[in-house]
């Protein structure tokens, strides 16, 4: 399937409705790693992420057998929906399960936090209306900056001596990630629920023999209660309603928009931390926040052209 948004065209931008989305995208996905973590402790990666997207993909295709909206039959579509389920779910999902059997939140979160930075790279030389210009690139970097002050100095410390296999991981799949968000730009134009099926669907039939070979689940111990809970958490609400998500904010807004969500995971697990755990908020929580908010709005471009009282669209 031809990728219609990758010729000429006007720079996609994020409406008041795609912040939105965006923020409750980052909120669900943050919670994603607590899953993780409590799922790996009893399950392997590839048979954590085949149940992850394997349940996903049965309610969502049920879902829109029960609609009677029925998925395209093209071969060739169903090969790009495999592919971009390879790359956003399969490679990633993966390598972040299994990083973190390795290394703390904290690192992941912070190496997970650099898809941005490869996303407007790869958009620069691959898209023709993504390009990489100063204000962008300016914004990007502060909200790098603000993921790191978040997850402190401790965290950062320890990136390249300890576990570094586990680090390397939590990397190659925030860049599977910036190759999903620009692969996934063909898809415009296609109801975001069925590229989210049809690239769940395609990770499922692409996981099962791999599970099959490599864990041979059937002879792992039953998992217990907490697993299973966890388990219907990672594969409902941080899939099936992520990824209706995910999709309409690729559409409207692009994939360098997008990915900004990435920045947002580790402040939604401090909020969620400070709301229902009642953990502090210090002044460098809030200073890494700050930092990322400075840096989302400098992307957005608002802020700027409210400041310098021109437009500067061309720029941002």
């Amino acid at each position: 399937m031809p990728d219609r948004d990758l010729g000429t065209g006007m720079p996609p931008t994020m409406g008041n409705r795609e912040w939105a989305l965006l923020f409750v995208l980052a909120m669900i996905w943050g919670s994603s790693f607590f899953f993780y973590k409590i799922l790996v402790e009893t399950l392997p990666p590839l048979t954590v992420v085949l149940a992850r997207v394997g349940i996903a993909a049965v309610i969502m295709n049920l879902w829109l057998i029960l609609r009677r909206d029925f998925m395209p039959a093209s071969p060739r579509l169903w090969l790009s929906f495999t592919v971009m389920g390879i790359l956003n779910n399969v490679i990633p999902f993966t390598l972040i399960a299994f990083g973190e059997t390795r290394v703390t939140s904290g690192i992941a979160s912070i190496l997970n936090a650099t898809t941005p930075l490869f996303t407007i790279l790869l958009a620069h030389w691959l898209t023709a209306n993504e390009k990489l210009t100063p204000a962008k690139g300016g914004g990007i970097l502060l909200g790098s900056a603000g993921v790191a002050v978040l997850v402190g100095p401790d965290a950062l410390s320890s990136l390249g001596h300890t576990n570094l296999v586990g680090q390397l991981a939590c990397l190659l799949g925030a860049i599977s990630y910036a190759f999903a968000g620009i692969y996934g730009r063909r898809f415009k134009g296609l109801a975001p629920l069925k590229v989210a099926t049809g690239q769940i669907t395609g990770s499922s039939l692409v996981l099962i023999p791999l599970v099959a070979l490599v864990d041979q689940p059937w002879r792992l111990p039953m998992p217990m209660a907490a697993s299973w809970g966890a388990m219907a958490g990672i594969a409902v609400l941080c899939t099936v309603v992520a990824y209706a998500i995910y999709f309409q904010i690729l559409s409207a807004a692009g994939a360098t928009n997008l990915l900004l969500v990435t920045f947002l995971l580790p402040v939604t697990a401090l909020l969620l931390g400070w709301l229902a755990l009642d953990e502090p908020v210090g002044l460098r929580t809030l200073g890494g926040m700050a930092l990322i908010g400075i840096g989302l709005a400098i992307v957005d471009g608002r802020l700027l052209r409210l400041l310098l009282g021109r437009r500067v669209g061309a720029v941002v």
